[in-house]
């Protein structure tokens, strides 16, 4: 729990590190001039500019928030984010501040069949199996240690900076914008309005960009949808999800334990989640991909209603909670399942000096809608790929032979999961039969054993023997 002021006879709770201000030192002047600009503070982003600043490069970080924010998200920070939590000078200082440990996932059917899948015990003993904590948190703590590093690089911070445009080469001397070719056009830095609207503007140079400020990042709406006339969204391939934040729910860990994915029968196809955060706090959440949504006419926040006020297997857990207040909000999630008439999968994510990274790059996991991992992976790549001077194509090719493949496996796995009578029968038959745990385990941890999941004789053999 935080401390407390003492301020005559009334106990104010101290603001948490995470509450507090960022102090990001001066800002740049007009026209500056960078080796690389960063636009987005959230993990991809942080991770972008941490790994560019530890390679020499002077950066400009660009935040349109100011700090303290928050992020909407179910808060999991899986395993794969830790080797960059650590590499980025994170780790140390998540884990003194609360957060929850996750040991294990459990999951239930439509039909209320429940099965636990633990993490791989190594993992969790090296306390590298994932944390469950606010993104206003992990995103401070990430943001804080990165923009240091780039300030100690040369490189400069702004907060509250709005990209309203991307330059090219050929937007100069009065030409048409967009009179060059898409293939010869190459950025060359940003408009950058500060103060909100009204605001004055600035412009700042670089022949390498950046984009991860979210799924309407502007360097990719400028990329995707400006020069190449390319759709942005694909409600096909974006999940809506819902959060609010409760304490009081039952049957929850306090610092370490499972999270909770239920594919109940009202929200199919759509799974409901409870993901606790630490100090009693529970992140309460439900989400759906947006063209199924469209067809079944449903909101989500009341279908969460719904569940939280009658399915058999949460109601006696929330009859005691609270909400917490102004926390119920929603987002979009764009998922990196393929998409059949692209070239570029999953989605355009890389031009003459921009790469995209994280959700700008529509990479959350089409299954769990985990989307740090990638974020962080890719904001690496990005930075590694500028540092070696690579061609930007490189940096497509590569983004999907890494996640590729796991994107494809999550993505079938998500249309598995549509069927509520398939997810009844596995889910009964997974409760009774130690291997099964084992399997799902596995697939959790090695994305190399998920490809066993499509394997009809793996299955075959697993499921009825």
């Amino acid at each position: 729990m935080c401390s407390v002021i003492d301020m005559s006879d009334e106990k104010v709770p101290a603001p948490r590190v995470w509450e507090q201000p960022i102090d990001s030192g001066p800002s740049p002047e007009n026209n500056a001039t960078f080796d690389a600009i960063i636009v987005g503070g959230g993990p991809g982003g942080a991770s972008a500019a941490g790994y560019l600043a530890k390679g020499g490069k002077k950066v400009l970080f660009i935040e349109k928030s100011v700090w303290p924010r928050d992020k909407i998200c179910g808060d999991a920070v899986g395993g794969k984010s830790l080797s960059h939590v650590q590499e980025l000078g994170v780790k140390e200082v998540l884990e003194a501040t609360p957060h929850f440990r996750v040991t294990g996932i459990k999951f239930s059917s439509p039909k209320g069949h429940i099965v636990r899948v633990p993490l791989p015990e190594e993992d969790v003993a090296k306390m590298e199996a994932g944390y469950s904590l606010p993104r206003a948190q992990f995103d401070h703590l990430l943001f804080d240690a990165c923009q240091k590093l780039v300030r100690d690089a040369g490189g400069m911070v702004l907060q509250g900076g709005e990209v309203r445009e991307v330059l090219y080469d050929d937007d100069c001397g009065g030409e048409d914008p967009g009179s060059g070719s898409k293939e010869s056009r190459h950025a060359s830095g940003v408009v950058v309005r500060v103060g909100g609207r009204g605001g004055e503007e600035f412009t700042f140079h670089s022949r390498q960009l950046v984009g991860a400020a979210g799924y309407r990042c502007p360097v990719a709406v400028s990329l995707v949808e400006d020069t190449y006339s390319e759709k942005m969204v694909d409600r096909t391939h974006y999940c809506a999800g819902y959060r609010e934040y409760w304490t009081g729910v039952k049957d929850v860990g306090d610092s370490a334990g499972d999270i909770e994915i239920h594919f109940v029968d009202t929200v199919i196809p759509g799974y409901f989640w409870l993901f606790p955060v630490s100090e009693g706090v529970v992140n309460v959440g439900i989400g759906m991909v947006m063209s199924l949504m469209d067809k079944q006419k449903k909101k989500l926040k009341a279908l969460q209603a719904d569940v939280i006020a009658n399915h058999p297997l949460f109601k006696e857990r929330f009859a005691d909670a609270t909400l917490v207040a102004g926390t119920s909000k929603g987002w979009q999630l764009p998922f990196g399942s393929p998409r059949k008439s692209e070239k570029n999968q999953p989605r355009r994510a890389s031009a003459n000096g921009i790469r995209l990274v994280g959700d700008a790059a529509t990479l959350v996991d089409p299954f769990s809608g985990e989307g740090v991992g990638n974020a962080l992976v890719s904001g690496e790549m990005a930075a590694r790929h500028i540092i070696e001077e690579k061609n930007h194509s490189e940096y497509q090719e590569e983004l999907w032979a890494l996640l590729g493949p796991e994107l494809i496996n999550s993505f079938r796995m998500q249309k598995l999961s549509r069927k509520a009578w398939l997810l009844n029968w596995f889910v009964k038959k997974a409760s009774k039969k130690p291997v099964l745990q084992e399997m799902m385990t596995e697939m959790i941890a090695s994305k190399e054993a998920q490809q066993d999941l499509h394997s009809p004789w793996f299955m075959f053999k697993t499921l009825m023997f």
